[in-house]
């Protein structure tokens, strides 16, 4: 299974001040059909840390960009880093992020010669997210995902050639034309919607699709000689079939980069991926099967007494509950319920973790304030009540036990519930009615 670690991603003044700690950069302008952040934010991927620059300076707008670290003034290492990484965001996001100049030096400067702006909106200040994109370490793949990229980019804008792109995405991985055409051949079939509709046209004409997409697709737009067909710009008709196979083309392509090289977009990660994995070794193999399998092992306690930090995405820890105990409380058909305590035992928080499909729960409903041999105070009221307006506002609970990868909980969609001011107001709220009750007490 291809690898699609953790990607750390930081936001605010960080970013500043890792952008000014060093000296040498090289900066890419980039045209993106994807949501892009507001304001700038560093992502961390494959080792290396990428600085997407926001659309919005000092409350005017920028030109959305991409800046590295350019080692030793090598500006094709730098460069053919972005190109990589634009390819595999274009394909995760849905869209397309392609560069459209350069420029490099000392200083982290922006690339705004040419209009680039982002043509499907802009994310807000945090909510930039491109967390698990795969890794890809393969030659094969990456040469896919480049004709990907340039094939998204150039749609609407030349589709000849974006018909070309998509053509050698499938291409690229063939080193004979017959496996190639036997590929699209047996593929086709799987077509769906718009392009099943297409294919249906050509069959009702007696067509040959495959040969078809490569005849009067692929090779009369790559080749134009007096012998053989080709896409004429100047014949309106040419113009509209490659339009109308266009769309043939590009999903044959998304199948072969889906299926055949297993590469995961955001929506197929979000349904497979195991969030529960970072914490796979804390148990004997044995049980773990049993707990995959929806089993009621008796002993799962390799999950208990680990200090856990539980933080919120992308921000980390939360205040107050950095060294939260982890006990075990029930084990049910795959399902291990955990109580979370803080050192003063002060604080409760209550997960599920769901084996079965490799996600984690958590109920908000049974967590709360402690009141035991300590009593809690304004420390642990904000920790909690941070957690709880924070995850009941969709924000993304993030669960982290030292040496190992964050496990992410599902976001929480409340029920018959609805919150009538902002999570932060909620907050301050929960804060000064604690600092009455416990004025009130106390006289």
């Amino acid at each position: 299974m291809m690898k699609a670690p953790y990607a750390p991603h930081i936001f605010g003044e960080e970013v500043e001040r890792r952008l000014s700690g060093r000296r040498g950069w090289l900066t890419a302008g980039v045209a993106s059909s994807i949501a892009w952040p507001s304001l700038d934010v560093c992502v961390v991927y494959a080792g290396d840390e990428y600085f997407l620059r926001g659309t919005e300076r000092d409350g005017k707008p920028s030109p959305p960009c991409i800046t590295i670290v350019c080692k030793n003034g090598n500006q094709d290492e730098a460069i053919g880093k972005i190109y990589r990484f634009t390819s595999v965001l274009s394909w995760f996001a849905g869209g397309y992020v392609d560069v459209s100049g350069y420029i490099s030096g000392s200083h982290p400067s922006l690339y705004g010669s040419r209009n680039v702006y982002s043509s499907l909106g802009i994310a807000g200040t945090k909510s930039f997210n491109c967390n698990h994109m795969p890794i890809i370490e393969h030659e094969n793949v990456r040469k896919a995902l480049a004709f990907w990229r340039e094939g998204k980019r150039l749609d609407e804008v030349h589709d000849s050639y974006s018909f070309l792109s998509f053509y050698k995405v499938i291409e690229s991985q063939f080193a004979n034309g017959k496996t190639k055409g036997d590929w699209i051949a047996a593929n086709i079939d799987k077509l769906t919607d718009r392009a099943a509709k297409r294919v249906a046209e050509l069959r009702a004409k007696g067509v040959d699709v495959s040969s078809h997409l490569f005849e009067s697709g692929r090779c009369a737009v790559a080749h134009a000689s007096l012998e053989r067909d080709i896409v004429d710009p100047d014949i309106p008709a040419d113009r509209r079939r490659l339009s109308a196979d266009l769309i043939i083309m590009e999903e044959l392509a998304r199948i072969y980069i889906r299926d055949e090289l297993k590469v995961p977009d955001s929506r197929s990660l979000s349904r497979t991926r195991d969030r529960l994995e970072p914490w796979a070794t804390l148990l004997p193999t044995e049980v773990l099967q049993a707990l995959k399998e929806g089993g009621t092992p008796e002993n799962v306690s390799g999950l208990a007494g680990h200090i856990v930090s539980i933080g919120l995405w992308p921000d980390g820890p939360i205040y107050g509950l950095e060294r939260m105990s982890m006990h075990v409380d029930a084990i049910e058909n795959g399902v291990v319920k955990v109580v979370l305590i803080n050192e003063k035992k002060t604080i409760l928080l209550v997960f599920f973790l769901d084996y079965r499909s490799g996600r984690l729960h958590t109920n908000l409903e049974d967590g709360g304030l402690l009141y035991g041999n300590n009593k809690p105070d304004e420390n642990d009221v904000r920790a909690y009540a941070t957690f709880f307006y924070k995850v009941f506002s969709n924000g993304i609970a993030e669960l982290t036990i030292e040496g190992r990868e964050p496990v992410d909980c599902e976001v929480v969609i409340p029920v018959n519930m609805m919150m009538t001011m902002s999570a932060e107001q909620a907050i301050e709220d929960a804060v000064e009615r604690f600092r009455i009750e416990n004025s009130v007490l106390q006289a």
